[in-house]
């Protein structure tokens, strides 16, 4: 099995992007931004040819759907208003990317490319589809694009073990598909003889944060749901250290009926291990009663062996655990925590819940957005757009945070999930050679699915700062409800909205996905306050500044394959960042150093709990608060 170390290392690039030309340009690009009035985004969006040139869409075929061929039909950026307004026949899905209310012109877009160019982003982007050893401190391929890839693909011309490489990947995939329809159909039964229908999955991370979200995004879609029906089937997803989760997560459930997933790339998360160990005793508690096996050891076994997968690629510590080597699924080197539901972390859990039919289509829509991403020209590149603009939003405009805007409720968990890998992937202070950056890499993700969001945090996003965010919108959407026909009588609307407006659920809520960008961009003036006799002690208090960026995304449905899309998207705008800033975006050390700290509170707690020793070794605030806790109920 290939590990991602077959001396595939290259050197870190040494070019910082603040020692080229086109940085310095792009400086004062913002400059003029942020002072010219005239450059304002109600100006700017006035100029419709400069509107039609700030968009890209991304075509895919019903046949690419289907496997049936290996090209997508990506539109290039220029754009006539055609392609945008043709009525879809339904044969074909598309996602439009509209950046016109980003603080950008053509000839912004131009200066970026030429710092894209300059920093060698082509390069990068081919040495991780060629699987070369792209996360530098760690001498490691960054290859989750290949888990997407279907069987049969050349990966073989990329990588001198492409074929071991895939021939790897769709084993366990085959293994997972096998494993999972086995258990849908009952034919492999808990310790008890009763069918499996609860499935809680350990893990903390990319392990939980991944197919929490991919789950939460498919409970609505009518396929999915059908499949998911089918045995009322549970599942749920356990990462905090705190026994809460655990307990929440498990006390409504049968352990006679219950599947624990571990997953682990190391098998040795200490939060995952913690939540291990009381499924472990959770499932003896209850179970251990029922058996007939008068050996508690033998029991003990008898119930991982049935009760207890495994997701790692540790898989000897796995089996030291006792887990059936049947049961443990591997992950490799070169997938990354935070990228792995494309994997057996996410593909088991949620192909035993949904099937392995639905799970197949995600990695289908993943696999179209690595062909976009990876061969379309830059001005079209939907991905590569969007950490241009990330780029530009962070480092020349200023704009440190960013919001995440999803106009669907089954997309909840999304921006929490962009927020991880983001954050955790570029939150950088030194270059992939290690030299110190002179900016701050990175930006602050946040978000909530609309129109939730507009009751929250909006009214920071209208009049107070200003944060650069992404609208994300569907054609149709995932209900089946039907709207009753509103009618209104003298005292107005029956719903709460426009009396004389009739229209269905979902355009409703669009409706406020295509209002809020422009509500952001044009704001409201004082003019336009005094036209509109405003009394004049509240004028100010309701002057919107607008000239608020932001982008809009609008695809055809959320099923699956868009799901599998817009996951893909996004973490490729995470790596295009990464490559212009010039730094390692697939590591993470950040995440370490408060868990060795935690390693010494943990002793010490311990020290004190069992043999009343006194706090020692700590900083006088972090001891003031540790007397504190340790006094409490002694």
């Amino acid at each position: 099995m290939f590990d991602g170390n077959d001396s595939r290392n290259i050197t870190p690039p040494l070019l910082k992007c603040t020692d080229v030309p086109q940085f310095t340009a792009l400086q004062f690009a913002a400059s003029t931004f942020r002072n010219d009035p005239k450059l304002h985004l109600r100006h700017l969006l006035s100029d419709s040819n400069r509107c039609l040139s700030l968009m890209a869409v991304h075509v895919t075929t019903q046949e690419f759907e289907q496997g049936q061929n290996t090209t997508v039909d990506t539109t290039t950026p220029v754009l006539l208003p055609g392609p945008l307004r043709t009525k879809s026949s339904g044969a074909q899905r598309r996602i439009i990317l509209d950046f016109s209310r980003q603080h950008v012109t053509g000839e912004t877009m131009e200066l970026l490319f030429d710092l894209a160019d300059r920093m060698g982003l082509t390069e990068r982007m081919n040495e991780m589809r060629s699987g070369y050893n792209i996360n530098f401190t760690e001498r490691t391929a960054v290859m989750h694009h290949v888990l997407r890839m279907p069987r049969g693909y050349d990966f073989q011309s990329r990588h001198p073990r492409g074929n071991t490489i895939l021939g790897d990947v769709h084993s366990v995939l085959e293994r997972i598909e096998k494993f999972a329809e086995e258990r849908r159909r009952g034919n492999i039964r808990g310790c008890t003889g009763k069918e499996i229908k609860n499935i809680v999955c350990i893990g903390i991370g990319g392990s939980f944060a991944g197919p929490q979200a991919v789950y939460e995004a498919l409970r609505g879609d009518a396929f999915a749901a059908e499949a998911a029906a089918k045995g009322e089937r549970t599942i749920r997803f356990v990462a905090n250290v705190d026994p809460v989760d655990f307990d929440l997560n498990t006390k409504d459930l049968s352990p006679e009926e219950t599947l624990i997933i571990v997953t682990s790339k190391s098998f040795n998360t200490p939060e995952t291990l913690q939540n291990t160990s009381m499924a472990r005793k959770w499932l003896m508690k209850h179970l251990c009663a029922q058996s007939d096996v008068d050996n508690e050891d033998l029991r003990d076994l008898q119930i991982i062996t049935k009760h207890f997968c495994a997701v790692t690629l540790d898989v000897n510590a796995a089996e030291s655990f006792g887990i059936h080597k049947d049961n443990i699924f591997p992950m490799w080197d070169w997938v990354g925590g935070r990228f792995s539901v494309w994997s057996a972390a996410g593909m088991l859990p949620l192909s035993l819940h949904f099937s392995f039919d639905v799970m197949k289509s995600f990695l289908a829509g993943g696999h179209d957005i690595d062909e976009h991403f990876f061969d379309a020209p830059l001005g079209g590149n939907i991905p590569v757009l969007l950490g241009l603009l990330g780029v530009w939003n962070s480092t020349f405009m200023g704009y440190h945070t960013r919001a995440l805007l999803p106009y669907s409720h089954a997309l909840r968990k999304f921006p929490s999930l962009v927020q991880k890998f983001d954050m955790e992937s570029n939150g950088k202070r030194v270059t992939a050679a290690g030299m110190p950056l002179s900016f701050q890499a990175g930006e602050i993700d946040f978000g909530e699915a609309g129109s939730n969001g507009q009751h929250s945090f909006y009214q920071l996003l209208h009049q107070g700062r200003t944060v650069p965010a992404d609208f994300i919108g569907f054609m149709e959407s995932q209900s089946s409800i039907v709207d009753e026909e509103y009618t209104t009588n003298d005292t107005g609307s029956l719903d709460g909205w426009d009396g004389e407006v009739n229209i269905s659920g979902h355009d409703k809520l669009m409706s406020n996905f295509f209002a809020q960008p422009d509500a952001l961009a044009y704001g409201k003036s004082l003019s336009d306050l005094v036209q509109e006799d405003v009394p004049e002690n509240l004028r100010q208090h309701k002057v919107f500044p607008g000239n608020r960026p932001s982008s809009s995304i609008l695809m055809t449905k959320l099923d699956a394959f868009a799901v599998g899309q817009l996951l893909a998207i996004y973490e490729h705008r995470t790596a295009v960042q990464g490559f212009i800033w010039g730094i390692n975006s697939f590591d993470q050390f950040g995440t370490e150093i408060g868990k060795v700290l935690a390693k010494g509170v943990r002793a010490q707690l311990n020290a004190s709990r069992r043999r009343g020793a006194s706090v020692q070794g700590f900083n006088s605030s972090s001891g003031f608060l540790l007397e504190a806790y340790l006094s409490h109920r002694r």
